[in-house]
């Protein structure tokens, strides 16, 4: 009989003892999969019409360090940072971020796709701009932390992710123009649904070439938080004229393809051979990029990282931009000067985009075996040195 119990869904009531520190305990009700112990999604929420925004979730994880290593943090719920004014990242924007997702699989299971890669891209980060770095187990237990605390905010299979957000930033008290003594290691996580409203539908961007994203030399290559703020007018007004997007060109000569504001881009001409600006310090090595690579190659598509000339982007039969939030989103046209160049037939995704996409989200949502070892599962991580 308790065989039989533990095999089918069941609503089980637990108590969820908070920290002493924040004075009371309350009771956690949501439901357990057949699995045992992977809590299913929150009842009365509205999973089909999640949108790309904040949705507050039970949890946050905080860590900090003076000059040293960095130890383990604790979650603690959802409330605001104590910040101090003196605090570098406010005054010199010594901070950087990464975005990760979770997904609920087909197989019951919840899963983040390749964190340990946002952990290099976070400490290539961090030696950039002189902070600590944060340790893998502290940086994947503290994902762990916050994927358990918040799972019954992951949306079930195929209907929207958990999206993470790691943040790392100088936070003590310090008006000298210098790297801060103390930074903090924070993570948040909120549901969202696609980064693009449509889904997987054809974008239309437009290029702005007012405004360099990124310069030679400078951070274009690291995920800081002062590199998206300067875009910001730029979107805005391209959205306003009716565009999704805005595609940036390359400081030095303006007219090689580089980011499209928050995604990576590819694109495909009448031979079927796959471009994507190759990574010389100004574009952001994105992983989901870097994934899309590799299964287009291991499919036997010719892919090249190199620069990427406006005029062959423009003249390709099918386009897409890649990202955590974008995940693969196709893109339709680009506008340039006025002129708009359509890519591939109007409205309809292209052949070899639908196969890519369908290839990722198949290892993501496990209705394929992941063979490559991208998919990382919280609930049977066990930090190195812990025995199991």
């Amino acid at each position: 009989k308790r065989n039989n119990l533990a095999d089918r869904m069941r609503r089980v009531c637990r108590k969820n003892i908070i920290q002493k520190a924040f004075g009371r305990s309350r009771v956690a009700c949501y439901s357990v999969s057949s699995h045992g112990n992977v809590p299913q999604p929150k009842e009365g929420v509205d999973w089909d019409n999640l949108s790309f925004s904040l949705s507050p979730t039970d949890k946050i994880y905080v860590a900090t360090t003076t000059r040293g290593n960095f130890t383990d943090g604790h979650l603690k719920p959802w409330e605001p940072l104590q910040l101090t004014p003196g605090a570098a990242v406010l005054s010199y924007g010594q901070g950087i971020f990464e975005g990760i997702k979770a997904f609920r699989t087909v197989k019951d299971r919840i899963v983040i796709f390749r964190p340990q890669e946002n952990h290099k891209r976070l400490n290539i980060g961090a030696g950039r701009f002189l902070m600590t770095p944060v340790p893998e187990d502290i940086f994947l237990g503290a994902l762990t932390s916050i994927v358990k605390a918040n799972a019954h905010w992951v949306p079930p299979a195929g209907r929207g992710a958990l999206y993470i957000r790691p943040i790392l930033f100088g936070s003590s008290d310090w008006l000298g123009v210098a790297p801060s003594p103390e930074y903090t290691f924070a993570i948040y996580a909120s549901p969202v649904g696609n980064y693009f409203k449509k889904g997987l539908t054809p974008i239309n961007l437009k290029v702005d070439a007012s405004v360099h994203r990124s310069a030679t030399r400078g951070s274009g290559d690291v995920k800081a938080i002062g590199n998206y703020a300067p875009c910001f007018l730029s979107q805005q007004t391209a959205k306003k004229e009716g565009f999704n997007e805005v595609l940036y060109l390359d400081a030095k000569e303006e007219k090689y393809v580089e980011e499209a504001g928050a995604a990576n881009v590819f694109c495909i001409d009448k031979n079927k051979h796959i471009y994507t600006p190759s990574l010389r310090g100004t574009i952001l090595p994105g992983i989901t990029r870097k994934s899309i690579i590799q299964i287009a190659r291991e499919r036997g598509y010719q892919v090249s990282e190199d620069k990427v000339p406006l005029t062959l982007f423009c003249d390709s039969i099918e386009a897409f931009a890649t990202g955590t939030g974008a995940s693969i989103t196709p893109i339709g046209s680009v506008t340039v000067d006025g002129k708009k160049h359509t890519i591939g037939e109007p409205g309809v995704v292209g052949s070899i985009t639908k196969e890519l996409y369908k290839s990722l989200i198949d290892i993501q949502m496990e209705r394929v075996e992941d063979t490559k070892g991208w998919l990382f599962d919280p609930f049977s991580y066990k930090p190195s040195g812990q025995k199991s």
